[in-house]
């Protein structure tokens, strides 16, 4: 089982975790982009991660130009981090908290999300995943 944004479930009891594709449906070191509880959830597959196999998931609305893009965009490392590079202004999301390198206001959210058999699970809270 692979996780990334590893989270304590037991302070809150509302969260769980929810199945979102398959594992076939991930492209290994790229992005696809999956719907959940009203948010486009752009998922990447690193599968030769530094410490095993992760998985990320992060919102797919670029912040600068409100673009649903984050998913079409390039992974690499940048000041020892996973990044995200938005494919229209370039700017650099951190995979594993969503936050913005060149402008620190700007951040994506994040959901914890693992591989558990076949299926690429979420940690979701409630119904408003859509929430930043």
């Amino acid at each position: 089982m692979s996780q990334a944004n590893a989270v304590t479930v037991t302070s809150n009891p509302a969260a769980s975790w929810q199945p979102l594709c398959r594992r076939q449906d991930l492209v290994a070191n790229s992005g696809v982009v999956a719907w959940f509880a009203g948010a486009q959830i752009a998922l990447f597959h690193l599968p030769q991660a530094q410490g095993g196999e992760q998985v990320y998931a992060i919102h797919n609305r670029d912040p600068q130009s409100g673009a649903n893009v984050i998913g079409r965009g390039i992974v690499g490392q940048l000041n020892g981090a996973v990044v995200v590079a938005s494919p229209l202004y370039k700017q650099h999301f951190r995979l594993e908290d969503g936050h913005c390198l060149e402008q620190p206001e700007q951040s994506l959210k994040v959901w914890p999300a693992r591989i558990k058999g076949d299926q690429v699970e979420i940690l979701a809270v409630g119904t408003n995943a859509a929430a930043n």
